[in-house]
C-alpha cells in the first residue's frame, strides 16, 4: 500500500461502500436499533481496553483514521487521504477539516499524536504501535507517524477498534499510563465517533444516540442504538426470536446458531470475522516430557478427528483452519500439514520416539480449559488420545484467571484455547510463536516453542511492505508451524451475525460490529 492516497469527498461523491459491500436499497433515516452485548463491558474506551464487548460501543463512540471494506481494502474515514513514504518509515495522515469531538471541540493533529501515546502506553496489544517513535503534527489536519522500521501493519492497526482518536483536552488531565483508569471512559463520554453516550450501566445497558455533529454529512442514519447486555445465549436466542433485538454479533453457541438459522425474519451469517480472526487449537507445551518431541506432538495431531469437532461438537458451524492465521485473511495457506486422521500412524509415532505401551497407556498428560463452552471438546480430546495409550487429566479451573495463571507459566501439558488474529498477524499471530515471547502472560507463547527460522520469518515478514512477499514469508512460516505442531489448529471460532429483516446494511466487513454502524439502517 506504499505511496497509497484516497481522497473521501471523492470516494463517497462516486460509491457509497458498506462493510459487506455496495448499497443496495436507499437507506432511511430515523428509528431506535436495539441490539445486544453478550457479556459486561469493563470500559467504553477502546484506546485503552481490547476485547468485542468493548470494541462495539467503542467503535460506535470514537472514530478511527481509517475503515476497511469486505476485501481488506482501507478506506477514509477521519483521515481523508494518506500517504506511506517510499521507504515506509512514516505514514501521513491528511484529517477531514471538519470533525469535532461530541463537546463541539475540533479534532486536530495533536488528538491524534496523544491517542498514539495512550494507546501505546496502556493497551494490551503493544505490538501495533510499537514501531512509531513519534506523531508530527506540523498543522492542525496533518499527523505524520514516524517509525523506527517500516510497520505496515499499521494500516489495519489505524482501523476498526484498534486506533480511537480520543479528546487530549479531556484526558490529558491525568498521567499518559493513567487513562486506563481515566472516569471518563465510562461516563460523561466525549467521543468522536458516529454515536455519543446517554447512558451506561453495566449488566444492563449501554444506550447512544446520533451525533448531530458528526464529520460525515447524513450519518449516521440512525437516531439511537440500545445495547441490551444479555449474558445467557438461551435468553439471547429468546429475544432475536421474539423479535426484541433487532441485531446481535459475535454469537458462537452451536445449538444457538443453529435454531436461529431456522426462525422466520432472521439472518445467521458467519461473514465479516477475519479481522478479529478466531481460532479454536489445542495449545502444546514443547517443553515439558514426551510433548518436547515433535513426533509425539505429530502423534497427538493424528489422533484427533477434525470432522468429528467440526460436525459433532461444533454441528457444522466451523470452519477448517490449518495454521495459526485465520483462513479469511489474506495471508492465510492452506497448502500445509492437515494431520488426517490415522491411528495407525499416531501409533508408529508414538512407538519410534521411544513410549511403547504399558499395558494400555503409554504415558500421561493433563489437559486444561478456562471456560465451560470447551468443555466437550476437551473431553473429546481425552477419549481420542486414550485410543492411541496416552492417559488424559482433565483439569478444570476454578475461574479464568486461575486457567490463565496456569497458560502464563507454562504450567500445562495440554489446553484448549480460542485465540485472536487481530487483523495482521504482527498484532495478533506472533505473539504465539516469538520465542522472546515465551511466558510473557496467557496468549504469549505459552507453548515454549522457539524456531529460529520462525523468528527471521516474522521479523522480515512485518517489515515487507510488499504484499506479495509477505504473504510468502508467512506461507513459510505456516509450513514450519504445521510441521512441528507447537499448536494444533483445529477450527475458527464459529462467530456469527444475527440481524433481522428490518436490518440494512449489518456490518458484516471484516470487523463486525467492532467497526462503526454509521450506515446500518432500520427498513421501512
Amino acid at each position: 500500500m506504499r505511496k497509497f492516497t484516497r481522497n473521501v469527498a471523492a470516494a463517497m461523491s462516486l460509491v457509497a461502500f458498506t462493510a459487506a459491500g455496495v448499497i443496495a436499497d436507499t437507506p432511511t433515516r430515523g428509528g431506535t436499533l436495539v441490539t445486544v452485548l453478550g457479556s459486561n463491558v469493563r470500559n467504553l474506551n477502546s484506546a485503552v481496553q481490547s476485547g468485542i464487548v468493548t470494541g462495539y460501543p467503542g467503535a460506535q463512540l470514537f472514530a478511527s483514521p481509517l475503515r476497511y471494506d469486505d476485501s481488506w481494502t482501507p478506506q477514509p474515514y477521519l483521515a481523508e487521504s494518506w500517504d506511506v513514504s517510499d521507504d515506509g518509515m512514516s505514514v501521513t495522515l491528511n484529517l477531514v477539516k471538519n470533525a469535532t469531538f461530541h463537546d463541539g471541540q475540533p479534532i486536530t493533529s495533536s488528538d491524534v499524536a496523544f491517542s498514539v501515546e495512550v494507546i501505546k502506553n496502556n493497551h494490551p496489544f503493544k505490538s501495533m504501535f510499537a514501531p512509531v517513535e513519534n506523531v508530527e503534527t506540523p498543522d492542525a489536519h496533518t499527523a505524520i507517524l514516524k517509525l523506527s522500521k517500516p510497520h505496515p501493519a499499521l494500516m489495519l492497526a489505524m482501523s476498526g477498534q484498534l486506533m480511537s482518536i480520543i479528546p487530549e483536552h479531556i484526558y490529558g488531565d491525568v498521567p499518559i499510563n493513567e487513562v486506563k483508569t481515566h472516569p471518563r471512559n465510562n461516563e460523561n463520554v466525549v467521543g468522536s465517533g458516529p454515536f455519543k453516550l446517554v447512558e451506561f450501566k453495566n449488566g444492563e445497558h449501554v444506550i447512544l444516540e446520533r451525533y448531530d455533529g458528526f464529520f460525515m454529512e447524513g450519518r449516521p442514519y440512525l437516531d439511537k442504538v440500545v445495547m441490551r447486555i444479555i449474558t445467557d445465549p438461551a435468553a439471547r436466542a429468546i429475544a432475536y426470536e421474539n423479535g426484541e433485538v433487532h441485531m446481535g454479533a459475535f454469537e458462537s453457541l452451536p445449538r444457538v446458531i443453529n435454531r436461529l438459522k431456522k426462525a422466520d425474519g432472521l439472518n445467521v451469517t458467519p461473514d465479516g470475522y477475519g479481522g478479529i480472526g478466531p481460532l479454536d487449537w489445542l495449545a502444546i507445551n514443547t517443553t515439558k516430557g514426551p510433548l518436547a518431541d515433535v513426533r509425539v506432538r505429530k502423534a497427538i495431531a493424528h489422533a484427533i478427528d477434525k470432522n468429528f469437532i467440526m460436525k459433532a461438537i461444533m454441528q457444522g458451524t466451523a470452519s477448517e483452519s490449518r495454521t495459526g492465521i485465520h483462513p479469511d485473511s489474506p495471508f492465510y495457506s492452506a497448502d500445509v500439514e492437515a494431520y488426517a486422521l490415522d491411528l495407525d500412524k499416531a501409533n508408529a509415532l508414538l512407538d519410534e520416539a521411544g513410549y511403547p505401551k504399558n499395558g494400555d497407556t503409554r504415558f500421561s498428560v493433563t489437559i486444561d480449559f478456562g471456560w465451560p463452552g470447551v468443555k466437550p471438546q476437551v473431553e473429546y480430546v481425552k477419549a481420542a488420545l486414550k485410543k492411541v495409550g496416552i492417559d488424559v487429566e482433565v483439569r478444570a479451573s476454578a475461574d479464568f484467571p486461575t486457567w490463565a495463571k496456569r497458560m502464563g507459566t507454562m504450567d500445562f501439558d495440554l489446553s484448549w484455547d480460542t485465540v485472536f488474529n487481530w487483523g495482521d498477524p504482527v498484532i495478533g499471530v506472533h505473539r504465539t510463536y516469538d520465542s522472546s515471547n515465551i511466558a510473557k502472560g496467557v496468549w504469549s507463547n505459552t507453548q515454549g516453542y522457539s524456531n529460529a527460522r520462525v523468528d527471521e520469518l516474522m521479523q522480515m515478514a512485518a517489515v515487507e511492505n510488499d504484499m506479495e512477499k509477505r504473504k510468502a514469508l508467512y506461507a513459510e512460516f505456516q509450513a514450519i508451524i504445521a510441521d512441528e505442531v507447537p499448536v494444533y489448529h483445529v477450527n475458527t471460532l464459529p462467530y456469527h451475525t444475527v440481524y433481522s429483516d428490518k436490518i440494512g446494511n449489518p456490518p458484516i466487513g471484516i470487523w463486525a460490529t467492532s467497526s462503526p454502524i454509521d450506515m446500518v439502517y432500520l427498513k421501512d
